[in-house]
């Protein structure tokens, strides 16, 4: 049943400001920039915008030095999940598995555990998070390294992850700035994204990660109407710059510049690795010094590039007793071990990111089986070695990320079946494993077990690698390896079947989701290299699951209302992506978007909702803190959540808010707000919400300004997208 309330406000907005990622100095930063600007050559100056080339230093992307302000190399290396090419550091769940969390202390742990290794390590820019793709296609390959579609959601985890990788001391790189959401032709992509829909969806994240004070951004390979993101002057200079009010520098995807002077005029303020892969086209270096000799590019620009690259490396305080690089990718130097306590929040990311979608006749967590069969070669660690296929460039064994630039190596892995294995022993459980991927071996190892655990999985990643005939996007959206064929046969022996499903994203279930035989179904994600652990702390009960969907699990992939493109890409389905999409259009999803099961039930009530928001256009820029800031807090929602079950357990409360009649049209609901919240057995606890001008607003394109209608608003409080348990309305003057 849903509750409703109805309260007017017709006073002036408070100011309250909610908390930023990492709460830097910029302007101390930028002049001690300046000091040090006026200590330096124009040759320490093209030095410090310009990469060394691709091999020609200790990390995948390397500065020249200025040694009068004591400024060495700029160290910059790969990745979102943990430092790539290094030996002894933490490979952490895929950012999709952290978004699935729904937690944000989870996520500033898992950003600061990537910060502290980065530091160790001496590297100076570790590049992620992801908040671009941000997912317009459900296939997309590098949707895994980001947190999922929705732009509230990706947004939290963005400044949490920046928010903890800079509190450690490393610099962290936003990326890929911006429309780059396939890997299909994606060197020579024309993304036309109309204005309202930048805003509202792919820019969102970015804005909050430069409310974050991030360091740097990356611009992306691709084109934005016809101009390549990094010399594209409304992208860089015009709306991240100006409009958001970044104060870091952009740096370029690896090989994606296009010109000398353009894309110095336009806003890029660093070149990686400065020349193409072979080596042979620089646009910086020597080209940019001429340029700035002949009035090409103006002194004054080149100033702005070094100072705001320097504003980073102080903003960090990376230039007192940085360590010193303790890498170097071209002898193979995996560097010291790194790992310090960082497995146990790993392993605390992996576990809670696990999402419970079914779970008949109370099965799971298992309660001492006689037997187990465990099927499938997902359960299994890659026979051939974990870290044997260059940038995980294969699907082989436990799936535990996908595959490309950011990807990690492993230190070790908890495989599934390992881990069951150990922990069966304890009950006295006989286990078997076959390692199968076979329809008829699979049904032979199951037939005599109480249980059978049956592991499918879908991979996906960077275009550069080709697995399995797919080409970084995924060509469809079934279960690899003939995984739907394996559970069907299993579950036709097994009355109680336990599907495990790791994958970079939405996987069609619809051929065996209603098997009675198929009690279980466990979403497991991307785990890391805590994997096996991370699902015997689940099934057998340890922990409840809480993790929740961060995008939806369609009946068809025509249900997500996107295809791959050629070589345009016109955002044609504007704002309604995922659930946005289904919602309009009334398709009912297998699993929707925030869906997620628990050992324990819940029961929501006493909605509340304070505040003073008045209708108008925002002016001016987005300055965290101004007093027409768009972060500025101007209604809170409570409600009171009860744990009616009988086992401690968390759940994610998930607000929606719909736009009055007044706004133009606009998704029937989005996500602007969620708490986390562990309740023990029998007790409650209360869960707040806080709506910030921007999540009230819509973009007026005509305009340009964000502005929050008038009228009635309509916000949903529930346990996911389509499971809304309280109601309420809010009035804007």
């Amino acid at each position: 049943m849903r509750r409703q309330i109805l309260v007017s406000f017709f006073a002036a907005s408070a100011v309250l400001v909610s908390g930023q990622g990492f709460s830097g100095d910029w302007d101390a930063a930028y002049g001690k920039a300046q000091t040090a600007l006026s200590k330096l050559s124009q040759t320490d100056k093209i030095a410090i915008v310009t990469g060394v080339g691709w091999g020609k230093g200790p990390c995948s992307g390397n500065s020249g030095a200025a040694n009068s302000i004591g400024y060495r190399t700029l160290c910059l290396q790969d990745g979102p999940l943990g430092v790539r090419t290094v030996s002894s550091i933490t490979v952490f769940p895929a950012g999709v598995h952290a978004a699935s969390t729904w937690d944000r202390a989870l996520m500033r742990d898992r950003g600061h555990g990537i910060g502290s290794q980065t530091k160790a390590l001496g590297i100076n820019v570790i590049l992620g998070p992801v908040a671009g793709p941000l997912g317009q296609f459900a296939q997309g390959g590098r949707n895994w390294e980001g947190f999922g579609n929705d732009p509230y959601l990706c947004g939290v985890a963005t400044e949490q992850t920046i928010g903890g990788i800079q509190e450690a001391g490393a610099q962290a790189c936003v990326k890929h700035y911006i429309g780059n959401e396939q890997e299909k032709n994606r060197h020579d992509m024309n993304s036309v994204i109309d204005d309202r829909t930048l805003h509202e969806l792919y820019l969102w994240p970015f804005a909050e990660a430069v409310r974050a004070n991030v360091a740097s951004v990356m611009c992306s390979y691709n084109k934005i109407s016809g101009t390549w993101v990094c010399e594209n002057g409304r992208m860089m200079d015009d709306i991240l710059k100006k409009e958001l009010g970044f104060k870091g520098y952009v740096v370029t995807d690896w090989d994606a510049q296009h010109s000398t002077a353009a894309s110095a005029n336009t806003g890029l303020d660093m070149t990686m690795p400065g020349s193409d892969y072979n080596g042979n086209t620089y646009y910086w270096g020597n080209k940019l010094q001429s340029a700035v000799q002949s009035g090409q590019v103006a002194s004054s620009r080149l100033d702005d590039m070094v100072k705001r690259i320097l504003a980073s490396w102080y903003l960090l305080k990376q230039d007192s007793n940085y360590p010193n690089i303790a890498i170097d990718h071209r002898s193979n130097n995996g560097g010291p071990n790194v790992q310090g306590n960082n497995a146990t929040i790993a392993r605390a990311v992996a576990r809670d990111g696990i999402v419970l979608l079914k779970n008949s006749d109370n099965v799971l967590p298992l309660q001492k089986p006689k037997s187990i069969a465990i099927i499938g070669s997902g359960a299994v660690a890659n026979p051939k070695g974990i870290n044997s296929c260059q940038d995980n460039g294969c699907n082989q064994g436990t799936l535990v990320m996908g595959w490309g630039s950011g990807t990690a190596t492993l230190p070790y892995l908890s495989a599934p079946a390992d881990a069951i294995t150990s922990r069966a022993k304890q009950d006295g459980t006989s286990v078997t494993t076959a390692a199968t991927d076979t329809a008829n071996q699979g049904a032979s190892a199951a037939q005599n077990a109480d249980v059978a655990i049956v592991f499918i999985t879908a991979d996906g990643g960077e275009e550069y690698i080709t697995v399995e005939g797919n080409e970084g996007d995924r060509n469809d959206l079934n279960a690899w390896h003939n995984g739907a064929d394996l559970v069907k046969a299993v579950a036709n022996v097994n009355k109680n079947t336990i599907v495990v499903v790791n994958t970079v994203g939405p996987v069609l279930l619809e051929s065996f989701a209603d098997l009675p035989n198929v009690k279980a179904i466990v979403w497991a994600g991307l785990p890391g290299q805590e994997a096996g652990n991370a699902l015997v702390d689940i099934i057998y009960g340890a922990t409840s699951p809480s993790g929740k969907l961060p995008y939806s699990i369609a009946k068809a992939a025509k249900d997500y209302g996107t295809t791959i493109q050629a070589m345009t890409d016109n955002f044609s389905e504007g704002l309604y992506i995922d659930y946005r999409y289904m919602d309009k259009n009334s398709i009912s999803p297998r699993y929707e978007f925030g869906f997620g099961l628990s050992y324990s039930t819940f029961n929501y009530s006493s909605i509340s909702i304070s505040g003073t928001p008045t209708s108008g256009p925002e002016s001016g820029p987005t300055v965290p803190g101004g007093a027409a800031s768009l972060f500025e807090v101007v209604a809170t929602v409570t409600a009171t959540i009860t744990n009616s079950g009988s086992v401690t357990a968390a759940e994610v409360a998930q607000l929606y808010l719909g736009l009055p009649s007044s706004a133009p049209a606009t998704p029937v609901r989005q996500l602007r707000g969620f708490d986390k919240v562990s309740i023990k057995a029998g007790e409650s606890a209360t869960v707040k919400f806080e709506l910030r001008r921007r999540d009230l607003s819509y973009w007026d394109s005509s305009a340009k300004k964000w502005v929050l209608p008038k009228g009635t608003f309509t916000i949903d409080v529930g346990a996911s997208s389509r499971d809304l348990r309280l109601s309420g309305k809010l009035e804007a003057s």
